[in-house]
């Protein structure tokens, strides 16, 4: 079902600079006279924040890949209905912080799990709610783990090779559905990424 709102996902590796691009962004928005509702997963509501924390916990470290994407379903299942869905039904921008791309990545790609059951699961618990334009911020893993340096969560303490197959596998998704993906090299300035960023919402929303 459509929704008047413009719903816009933020996706990348670790360290890819997404938070920062979604506050620059927003307050852009805003400042245009634009309603706009920021959040993330895992945790962008009260269920969501007890679910990120079983998720990215090193006290977890056996959790096995079945159960962290069904966790990750749950709680997207719970910041659509809560939360992303009543916002776009008032019109508003939300801008969020990884999304349903991020599970087909990061479950199906990193935890070679099946990507097509990942994906389906994410439809199924999403009422298949897909992002009006999502912005991959690219980065090489090595830049992005040393750009997260310090204390890791059990996701970012992968090895290199599960953070390989999670950008490549990124990449491939923005190459499937090129109307929908804008693809953004995180390695360039900070204001550059941003103007590009603004202008493919503004596209958005003048379409």
């Amino acid at each position: 079902m459509t929704e008047p709102g413009l719903f816009v996902a933020f996706e990348g590796g670790e360290g890819s600079g997404k938070s920062t691009q979604i506050t620059l962004l927003a307050q852009r928005l805003r400042a245009g006279g634009r309603e706009v509702v920021t959040t993330f997963e895992p945790g962008g509501t009260v269920v969501g924040a007890a679910i990120r924390q079983v998720l990215l916990s090193r006290d977890t470290q056996g959790l096995a890949p079945r159960a962290e994407a069904l966790l990750f379903a749950a709680d997207r299942a719970q910041h659509v209905d809560t939360l992303v869905r009543p916002a776009l039904r008032r019109g508003a921008v939300v801008l969020t912080d990884r999304y349903m791309d991020s599970s087909i990545a990061y479950q199906g790609a990193g935890r070679e799990l099946s990507v097509d059951e990942i994906r389906k699961l994410s439809e199924w618990a999403t009422d298949e709610l897909l992002p009006d334009l999502t912005v991959l911020l690219d980065v090489d893993p090595v830049t992005g783990l040393q750009r997260a340096a310090g204390e890791t969560d059990r996701l970012e303490a992968e090895p290199l090779q599960f953070h390989n197959r999670v950008r490549q596998h990124f990449l491939a998704l923005a190459a499937a559905e090129p109307n929908r993906y804008v693809v953004l090299d995180a390695a360039q300035p900070v204001t550059e990424i941003a103007e590009a960023a603004h202008a493919a919402v503004l596209a958005r929303v003048a379409g």
